[in-house]
């Protein structure tokens, strides 16, 4: 058997370089042509694969040929471990081990066979925020920037602005409104005041470079919007306009109901207690939330007529507005406010295919102004399509527009 081995070996240096033969079980080129590079090589491991398993260098292979080769046909595992580190990884990997130690692995410079892996995710810049106002609105803004989600950790709240000397709101400090104009720490303002002073509050800060969210109405005339808009794009900032109702799950499940279906006409009444006009601005505007529902669920509309019955010693209107869409359906909108009246909404609509009257138990609406404030984060980010972004100034300035409409519309009547 010793004579057979040798004379095996002898025929095996004879073959052609050119020519491969196997070497425990892999394939490996011909020894004569790799006589010299054992030595330049030393004891280094030829990767093979995924680098679970090595094989000798090839010099060393055919050195080692006549003493290991028939151990190694028997065992049909490589002639030897893998050198210095190595040699404790002899044995094959469990399955999915080597995926997973690659995985682990970053490539160092100069090295081969190790994977490269992208570099860490790193966390989103964060945007200092002022909020100016700290009415109902303005206090869940604030709570919401003191805790945000994942989503919104992107902002700092640094401070809040408000016209009473309150100091400091849950470790938040007071700050002026001048030094949160001039502040490079301040990047964006939560405009949460009286809708009054919106546009005052909007041009001031972006005229100091700063984003601006707005509670709705932006502003009390479409021309003020138009302009505030403009100077936004000028100066290269985001102008967003809160529109909570569009988050709510009463106007999901709308949504869904009336997609498909041939409107023939519908009514929406909208009853609630006493509102400043002087604060709040004209119930068309005021109550904006609800025309920007008829808007989103039906096109764009048209002003067909408005009236405007009102008792100011009694606290007391009724705001009444016939619009049409753009198929010539009847829409009502009926704005009605005064002591006693409980905050509510009741709507019909009647299609070709059925009616839905009023709205069923839909669920809470949870955190829709956390939701809200996600939007301006998208939009801060550079990650809303300039489409999404002018379909939403589309709808915006069209429903001030008719806004604007119905109140000249019920002045003019009075």
């Amino acid at each position: 058997m010793r004579r057979d081995l040798f004379s095996l070996l002898g025929s095996l240096t004879k073959k052609s370089p050119s020519k491969l033969h196997a070497v425990g079980g892999r394939r490996t080129e011909g020894c004569d042509s790799h006589a010299g590079q054992d030595t330049a090589r030393g004891p280094a491991l030829h990767k093979s694969g995924a680098g679970a398993r090595g094989t000798l260098p090839l010099g060393s292979a055919c050195r080692e040929h006549g003493r290991g080769a028939a151990a190694a046909r028997r065992a049909q595992t490589p002639l030897h471990p893998a050198p210095g580190r190595a040699a404790n990884r002899s044995r094959a990997l469990p399955p999915g081990s080597a995926d997973r130690l690659r995985r682990r692995r970053r490539r160092r410079p100069g090295r081969s066979g190790e994977l490269e892996l992208s570099a860490p995710h790193q966390p989103e810049r964060k945007f200092g925020v002022v909020v100016v106002g700290v009415g109902r609105a303005g206090s869940v803004r604030m709570r919401n920037l003191q805790n945000p989600d994942s989503s919104s950790a992107c902002l700092n709240l640094i401070g809040f602005v408000s016209r009473r000397k309150l100091g400091s709101i849950a470790g938040v400090q007071q700050i002026s409104l001048e030094d949160a104009l001039s502040s490079p720490e301040v990047e964006a303002a939560f405009i949460c005041s009286e809708s009054s002073s919106h546009e005052d509050y909007i041009r001031q800060f972006l005229k100091a470079g700063k984003h601006v969210l707005v509670e709705y109405p932006m502003t009390l005339s479409l021309a003020a919007a138009q302009e505030l808009w403009e100077l936004a794009e000028q100066k290269g900032k985001v102008l967003h306009e809160e529109h909570i109702e569009l988050l709510m799950e009463e106007f999901a499940f709308l949504k869904n109901e009336v997609v498909g279906k041939e409107l023939l006409r519908g009514s929406l009444l909208f009853t609630a207690g006493p509102l400043e006009e002087e604060r709040f601005g004209f119930p068309a505007f005021s109550g904006i939330s609800r025309l920007t529902w008829l808007v989103s669920l039906f096109g764009e509309l048209s002003l067909v007529s408005a009236t405007l019955e009102e008792r100011r010693e009694d606290q007391y209107m009724k705001m009444t507005v016939h619009l049409e869409t753009e198929s010539k359906c009847p829409l009502s909108w009926i704005e009605e406010k005064g002591p006693g009246l409980k905050r509510n909404r009741y709507l019909s609509f009647h299609f070709k295919s059925g009616s839905l009257e009023n709205l069923p138990n839909v669920g809470a609406n949870k955190d829709i102004f956390l939701k809200d404030q996600s939007i301006f984060v998208q939009k801060l980010l550079g990650r809303v399509s300039g489409k999404e972004l002018a379909a939403e100034k589309k709808r915006i300035l069209h429903c001030l527009g008719l806004a604007e409409e119905i109140q000249k519309a019920c002045h003019q009547r009075q």
